[in-house]
């Protein structure tokens, strides 16, 4: 799991997002970042964190801070998941899984007795000269605003 922590610097990074735009962590340079990593769009764990995001959408952003979902899904199934719940923030679409790796967030997982490899539900808070300021592991979706904040 994620070797990241409180005071390191952040991953530089680069990543297309749900419209093929490429984004990377210098165009956050001054702004917070939220940067939350989640399992898999439209699945009901994660529409539950990124709707509780959105909502308190208005806070983050009145606070300074701009939010960023990574996921391994496709750009196509990013912009399906961004529209149908009208998502106000960019998605990486991280298929080769780089900028999930550069975060350590990829590892062995248990889910109903099988183990397998997959993303580990974190998140990251990255302030204004990207230094790490909180990692959150044990992410609860629906709260997950709340712990941030």
């Amino acid at each position: 799991m994620t070797t990241l922590k409180e005071g390191d610097k952040a991953p530089n990074f680069s990543a297309l997002d749900q419209e093929g735009n490429t984004i990377t962590l210098n165009d956050y340079k001054g702004k917070k970042l939220v940067v939350f990593f989640y399992p898999k769009a439209s699945t009901p764990g994660c529409t539950v964190e990124a709707c509780n995001l959105r909502d308190n959408y208005q806070t983050f952003q009145a606070q300074g801070y701009e939010i960023l979902g990574v996921s391994a899904d496709s750009a196509k199934r990013q912009q399906n998941f961004k529209n149908k719940f009208e998502l106000p923030y960019p998605l990486l679409a991280d298929e080769s899984k780089e900028v999930i790796n550069a975060f350590g967030v990829w590892g062995p997982k248990k889910f109903m007795g099988r183990e397998f490899d997959g993303i580990h539900r974190t998140t990251f808070v990255i302030d204004e000269n990207g230094i790490i300021s909180e990692v959150i592991l044990k992410v609860k979706t629906k709260e997950h605003a709340a712990q941030i904040l």
